[in-house]
């Protein structure tokens, strides 16, 4: 899934579900926002939700994903991934539990990295071969901008390495320019699209246009 995921030679959108809504909500606004434009991957994180809640959520997501060819990964539980055979998940709570992941996996579901802090921690969770690397906190976008140190590493380890580099995006859709500016392969959106006043579909269309009109205007 991940090769799909990378097929395009453009920075691509990743979406992260949105904090404290009830599963129905979050998966009629995921819905809403994939049928405004390309999107690699939505990312389930779980927040407070209970596994219940969350296991609806998820199965809610891939019955819209799926059909988008939409990679659906579910963040740090490999138990609900599996039961609702979800694409994969992501994982941020260290390399003990990113290499489990990958050992369990088997290549038949995808395994993202995350929860990294430093040029270390890549390389060290880069041993474990997850599907990507992602660099920033999945609840990061406290600001409008990429939070420096995130956008940073990614940078480094999208020039250096192979496995594919996600960055969190900040909370403004114009963020993604950074990302693309610093040769990112992935950058994610999460209150940058659920906040937008035009809705998610239009978000997602802006935060398109912009990943795609910048490396004409870089060449």
């Amino acid at each position: 899934m991940l090769t799909a995921m990378a097929e395009k030679e453009r920075c691509r959108l990743c979406l992260i579900t949105p904090v404290a809504r009830a599963a129905e909500e979050s998966a009629r606004l995921v819905a809403a926002a994939l049928a405004g434009g390309d999107v690699a991957a939505v990312l389930v994180a779980p927040d407070s939700a209970s596994p219940e809640t969350l296991q609806q959520l998820v199965e809610g997501i891939i019955a819209t994903a799926g059909s988008r060819e939409v990679a659906t990964l579910v963040v740090n539980d490999t138990r609900i991934a599996g039961r609702t055979h979800a694409d994969g998940v992501h994982i941020d709570t260290g390399l003990a539990d990113v290499a489990a992941a990958v050992a369990s996996a088997r290549g038949r579901r995808m395994v993202g990295a995350g929860g990294i802090v430093s040029r270390h921690d890549a390389m060290q969770l880069a041993e474990a071969e997850p599907d990507y690397l992602f660099f920033g906190l999945l609840d990061g976008d406290r600001g409008p901008d990429i939070f420096a140190r995130a956008l940073d590493l990614a940078a480094w380890w999208a020039e250096v390495a192979v496995i594919p580099a996600v960055v969190m995006g900040g909370r403004s859709i114009a963020s993604v320019d950074a990302a693309v500016g610093a040769g990112v392969d992935f950058v994610a959106l999460r209150q940058a699209i659920w906040d937008d006043p035009r809705g998610p579909a239009a978000a997602v269309a802006e935060a398109n246009e912009r990943l795609a009109r910048i490396p004409e205007a870089a060449r």
